[in-house]
């Protein structure tokens, strides 16, 4: 038996390191699935050499009119992307992963909010249960936390009970085994809920997607700036920058720019994240193939 335990607790520590390894390589991130488009994992240009985490948009805790189910989740993503896609395309590359993002914008016309449960340890226990059962079906690796609108503070009755509850959320999955990487994605105006998540989490947090095309910045100039203030705020080790395709912010070839700019300013940049594969299927995903390149062709930096 004390042989078996010590075998267990070998392949652990082996599993767990090359996790570790994982995680230390470069990393692109990117939404699918969130707007509608017919589109396939498939369809995206996978460098091996790149730890890529595809993440679906998006689970809600809500029925299909909006209304709140008290952390009971649903899949909302676009429906090409079943189970067995999922599957497939990590059966075919070993270095996908496949997340689940919570809740986005919207649900149709429905704009989404974090409330605050009245019991906040029942959302809790519900969201584990709930999203557990949809990252069982679709053989899902991760997840990503995406809610963009929050009670105003000074009409709230009390503060926000967002970071419990996500915190312990994450920590409840990571503790069952059924995620190995979880990041957040906050953006300009929801930067304080966030910040509170992080400081109370970051142990189980993995990475920051911070939405920077929503920071205004269109040069790369302005970028390094946006960038410096939230690594002050969430730390450089894992926030990740990011693109919206054909979207806000920086656009075209400034992005890259920009990546080259934070390297030249001390920061290593190990990983992009892109908002998303359903734009960039127009474009032959131009921007997936230059932030892989980038990546791969990228130094470490020597501060």
């Amino acid at each position: 038996m004390a042989q078996v335990l010590q075998l267990s607790l070998l392949y652990a520590a082996a599993v767990a390191f090359m996790f570790q390894q994982c995680c230390d390589g470069k990393l692109m991130m990117e939404y699918i699935g969130a707007t509608g488009i017919p589109i396939t994992f498939d369809t995206v240009p996978i460098d091996s050499a790149i730890d890529f985490h595809f993440i679906l948009g998006f689970a809600i805790d809500a029925d299909s009119s909006g209304k709140q189910q008290n952390g009971i989740f649903s899949p909302y993503w676009q429906s090409t992307l079943t189970p067995q896609s999922v599957a497939a395309i990590k059966q075919k590359h070993s270095n996908v992963k496949v997340m689940v993002s919570l809740s986005g914008w919207s649900l149709g016309d429905q704009v989404l909010h974090w409330y605050n449960p009245i019991n906040p340890k029942k959302w809790v226990s519900n969201a584990v249960s709930s999203l557990g059962s949809i990252i069982t079906t679709y053989h899902l690796d991760g997840i990503d936390i995406d809610y963009e609108n929050f009670p105003n503070p000074k009409s709230s009755n009390s503060s926000s009970s967002f970071a419990f509850c996500i915190g312990e959320l994450i920590t409840g999955l990571k503790n069952k085994g059924l995620v190995s990487v979880a990041s957040i994605a906050p953006f300009y105006s929801t930067t304080a809920p966030y910040i509170e998540l992080f400081d109370g989490y970051a142990d189980v947090i993995d990475y920051v997607n911070h939405q920077f095309y929503t920071d205004k910045v269109t040069t790369a100039k302005g970028y390094l700036q946006a960038f410096k203030l939230r690594a002050a705020q969430f730390g450089k080790e894992k926030l990740l920058p990011a693109y919206e395709v054909d979207g806000r912010g920086i656009q075209g070839d400034a992005f890259f720019d920009a990546l080259t700019l934070l390297q030249t300013n001390g920061f290593e940049i190990n990983g992009v994240m892109i908002f998303s594969a359903d734009a960039s299927s127009k474009n032959n995903f131009y921007y997936e193939r230059k932030s892989q390149a980038f990546l791969l062709n990228s130094t470490s930096s020597t501060n």
